[in-house]
């Protein structure tokens, strides 16, 4: 735990199982109304690699406590830097963020560039390229029985998250469940904004993207991203599109997405690239 606010900042760290653990620590950064489980398919993937991998509850979800001083992105980047800071002091790391941790990673890297050595955005928003909010949610705190909020968060998964609705019941749902109840930050702005786009620009470290080809964030407009990523990100490495997966695309298919971020990984600490 780091300090965070009035309470803490909670980390889940997970040793390597394969040979290697002198790479920098692999940090995950989890979605909104979610917490470290929304990468729970990938963790014994990853360490197998050799990483050590650090995912926090983000301020204000999952069991950390609230930022001090605002309710969004923004305000988790003093937070996060600090904990990283007092966890392995100055060594850089590789942030991996998804959705809102997408967001948060670009912001925190814009305002302070040493922390990583390369960043990989995973279905991030924020990037000004959909004239309109593609999906609707139902909300379900006003809902007096726990039939009509587990259809409401059935509606959500599929609305939002998953492609595939048949991986709704079961894992998925359990976890959405688990989360969205601890969700104390409910009113972010910033991902229906171009506030990554903006950010990006001050990220100095090598940049990939990788996104479900059926992300619900985008759908038409998804191969328009390639083209924002390339003129924010001053040195960016490319897109991956994971086919037959949306939104939550790490669970959905994590086969082919480690594949892809293994690959970014791997390229973007090979050397410099166009930047």
């Amino acid at each position: 735990m780091t300090p965070c606010g009035a309470g803490s900042l909670v980390w889940h760290v997970w040793q390597p199982t394969g040979a290697g653990g002198a790479e920098p620590p692999l940090v995950l950064l989890h979605g909104g109304s979610g917490s470290w489980t929304h990468w729970v398919r990938n963790i014994g993937t990853l360490r197998s690699w050799g990483r050590t991998v650090w995912v926090p509850d983000l301020p204000g979800f999952g069991d950390s406590a609230v930022p001090p001083g605002g309710a969004d992105a923004d305000a988790l980047v003093e937070p996060l830097a600090e904990g990283m800071r007092a966890l392995w002091g100055d060594a850089p790391c590789d942030l991996v963020g998804f959705s809102f941790g997408g967001l948060t990673a670009g912001l925190l890297l814009a305002a302070e560039p040493r922390l990583a050595r390369q960043l990989v955005l995973v279905g991030a928003p924020a990037m000004g390229v959909v004239p309109e909010r593609q999906f609707t949610l139902k909300g379900w705190r006003h809902l007096a029985s726990a039939a009509a909020q587990e259809a409401a968060h059935r509606h959500n998964l599929a609305e939002l998250m998953l492609h595939d609705a048949t991986l709704i019941d079961g894992l998925a749902l359990e976890l959405h469940q688990a989360n969205v109840v601890r969700d104390r930050m409910p009113r972010r702005r910033l991902a229906h904004t171009d506030a990554l786009a903006r950010a990006l620009p001050a990220v100095r470290c090598p940049v990939h993207a990788i996104y479900g080809a059926r992300d619900t964030l985008y759908r038409q407009w998804i191969a328009a991203l390639e083209d924002a990523y390339r003129a924010a990100a001053p040195d960016f490495r490319g897109m991956a599109l994971v086919p037959d997966a949306g939104h939550w695309v790490q669970f959905e298919r994590p086969g082919p997405f480690e594949a892809a971020l293994r690959a970014a990984l791997e390229a973007g600490a090979a050397g410099p690239g166009r930047g």
